[in-house]
């Protein structure tokens, strides 16, 4: 009797595990006809132990060397296909734009945002949102003149910031960032904060540390192993800091509601609020409190971070390369003279336009893009890929391929100049990502950069601290969930 009950208990656990097994296909690997090809899985792990998770985009460079510009790679359960190469990229997200528009949904961003907002979002609540958005930042002045006058006025308090430090080594990154949060916060809320508001900088503080925290190994691991949370918890501090974020936006709700007039809508949160007035209630009510918490969120992030971090990598690429800051600021010099730069010398002044563009490419902030999931069953390359498969589009693949970029491993401005020192554009510049799910505030982050980027190069040139050379100065990304520089200082001394 004993011994049947163990053959029975043996057998149950030998047919568990080779479900499990099957279920995870480890035995056919997925190999279904003309399925992208890729490195064999381990069961349970799947490719796991393969990859770099601190920068896994440097295991997908390797892995396209092997297989190709479309390969496949398993993380747990999941088959994700990874595609690299701006022919290869470009043929997915721009010429089958359609099919590869989804999101996947992935735990950490499913916990912080619940599938509202506009970047995690998905189906046709991420239309409606993106539709929204686009509408409401150009109505409240994205790539017009308005946008480019706060964004000159906010260069005056920046510059004065700078000016104060009467040449010392001081860090940047805190100061940059609180100049272009405000830009976004003046359209989100209609106002601006002081430098020193301590609201402002616990927003900011919160908001830098989810991005850091979204690129740990740990939360990675969470990502494609979610069972483990429990033993992971690393969501627990990313999901601490959203309730505060979301703490403060909902006052501001409070705030905007006492003062709301569908007549004079002065900022994004208002003409929100006024379309959820408007919205029927046999619709499916897409104009709720989550989609707002999550596009404030969203455009609060992405209008922060992106911008920030670039111009981060913007003076420390200038602090390395001294020749380049030189030719930008006698190109300010010729071209805008004393006068504050507006957005129609940027076509006057193709050096400048070339380094800021060189940056971007260079920087490659978010080299992973962020994940799309196929919405049909399509073929790309000749290989097969059903419907609702994770798929990464290995942008620092395409803003470092060798057959489009001549020296795809430097920083060389004169990517973007003709013989002549002419600027060109290159279809391979995808900074913003490309097809339906490109950046949203794509015209809003050229303005800035150049900007921000001219106006403080027409006044100040940054150097390294005393005793730091330029040999000393690290560009090797630190480990986040984009790619940021690592923490340096810098001197900022006045040009007469």
């Amino acid at each position: 009797m004993e011994w049947s009950s163990c053959t029975s208990i043996g057998l149950v656990f030998i047919l568990t595990f080779l479900s499990i097994l099957k279920m995870g296909g480890f035995w056919n690997n997925h190999r279904k006809k003309n399925f992208p090809p890729g490195p064999r899985a381990l069961p349970i792990i799947g490719n796991l132990h393969l990859f770099d998770l601190k920068r896994p985009y440097r295991t997908y460079l390797q892995l396209s060397k092997v297989y190709g510009p479309v390969f496949s790679i398993q993380m747990g359960q999941r088959k994700i296909v990874v595609i690299s190469g701006y022919e290869t990229v470009k043929e997915a997200l721009v010429n089958q734009a359609d099919a590869f528009a989804e999101r996947p949904k992935i735990p950490i961003f499913e916990d912080l945002t619940n599938g509202n907002g506009i970047v995690f979002a998905h189906g046709e609540n991420w239309k409606v949102m993106r539709r929204f958005t686009l509408t409401t930042l150009r109505n409240f002045g994205m790539g017009k003149r308005a946008i480019e006058d706060r964004i000159v006025e906010e260069y005056g308090y920046l510059a004065d910031i700078i000016g104060s430090q009467e040449g010392k080594p001081f860090d940047l990154s805190k100061i940059i960032n609180a100049a272009v949060a405000n830009i976004i916060v003046s359209i989100l809320l209609g106002n601006r904060f002081d430098y020193k508001d301590s609201r402002f900088l616990r927003l900011l503080e919160l908001t830098n540390e989810n991005v850091r925290l979204a690129g740990k190994p740990l939360v990675t691991m969470y990502n494609f192993f979610p069972h483990l949370g429990f033993l992971l918890r690393a969501n627990k501090t990313l999901l601490q800091n959203k309730e505060e974020f979301l703490d403060f936006i909902q006052v501001t709700f409070v705030e905007h509601f006492k003062n709301l007039d569908k007549n004079d809508q002065r900022s994004f949160i208002d003409a929100f609020l006024v379309k959820q007035q408007e919205e029927k209630p046999a619709t499916n009510g897409y104009f709720h409190n989550g989609n707002l918490l999550g596009l404030v969120t969203n455009l609060f992030t992405a209008g922060v971070e992106t911008i920030s971090t670039t111009l981060n990598w913007a003076f420390l690429l200038m602090l390395k390369y001294p020749e380049i800051q030189r030719k930008v600021q006698e190109e300010i010099d010729q071209v805008i003279g004393s006068n504050p730069p507006r957005i129609e010398h940027r076509t006057q002044m193709p050096y400048t336009d070339a380094v800021i563009h060189e940056i971007q490419r260079f920087a490659n902030i978010l080299p992973l893009n962020l994940p799309h999931e196929t919405v049909a069953d399509v073929t790309l390359r000749g290989y097969f890929i059903p419907k609702g498969t994770y798929i990464i589009p290995l942008l620092t693949s395409v803003l470092q391929d060798t057959s489009q970029w001549e020296k795809p491993d430097m920083f060389y401005p004169e990517h973007f100049l003709d013989t002549n020192g002419k600027f060109v554009k290159k279809d391979a510049f995808m900074p913003f990502s490309a097809g339906r799910r490109i950046c949203a505030g794509e015209t809003l982050a050229k303005m800035e950069l150049f900007l921000f980027f001219t106006s403080l190069l027409q006044k100040f040139t940054f150097h390294p601290p005393p005793g730091v050379s330029i040999s000393d100065l690290d560009l090797s990304p630190a480990v986040s969930f984009n790619n940021i520089p690592k923490p340096y200082m810098m001197c900022a001394v006045a040009r007469s």
